[in-house]
């Protein structure tokens, strides 16, 4: 089964119907089937939940987000996931939540979906779904 980590942006696109949520919309069903893993690390799910609660307050941004919860699963930081997270900050300047969504696609060999163009920083190591293009 194919493996998809969603960075903060691309949970932003899809709940703000922004570009690109129509393939987020299609890995969400492929998750109902059961056709696709899609994980988020709790670091990235924070950094939606902020970015979602600025503009609509934090109880529908919440609320927003535990729509996903049956389909997206959560993914906990710990020491080492921090460690190696920081690692990749340290040798390729991505910004802090970034590092975790990177770290996770490289941990679990899975696609990042995203809309930021850091991640090339990264090349071969990390495989993306761009939401942009």
């Amino acid at each position: 089964m194919k493996v998809y980590v969603l960075d903060a942006s691309a949970v932003i696109r899809y709940l703000s119907k922004g570009i690109g949520e129509e393939k987020v919309d299609a890995l969400l069903r492929r998750s109902a089937k059961g056709d696709a893993r899609l994980v988020i690390s709790v670091i990235n799910w924070g950094e939606a939940l902020y970015s979602l609660a600025r503009v609509a307050g934090l109880a529908n941004a919440t609320a927003d987000l535990k729509t996903l919860g049956g389909l997206v699963e959560s993914i906990a930081i710990d020491e080492a996931y921090a460690e190696a997270a920081a690692a990749v900050r340290l040798n390729y300047k991505l910004g802090y939540a970034d590092c975790f969504a990177a770290e996770l696609a490289m941990r679990l060999e899975a696609t990042l979906v995203t809309t930021d163009p850091d991640f090339l920083k990264l090349g071969r190591k990390l495989k993306l779904l761009n939401l942009t293009r």
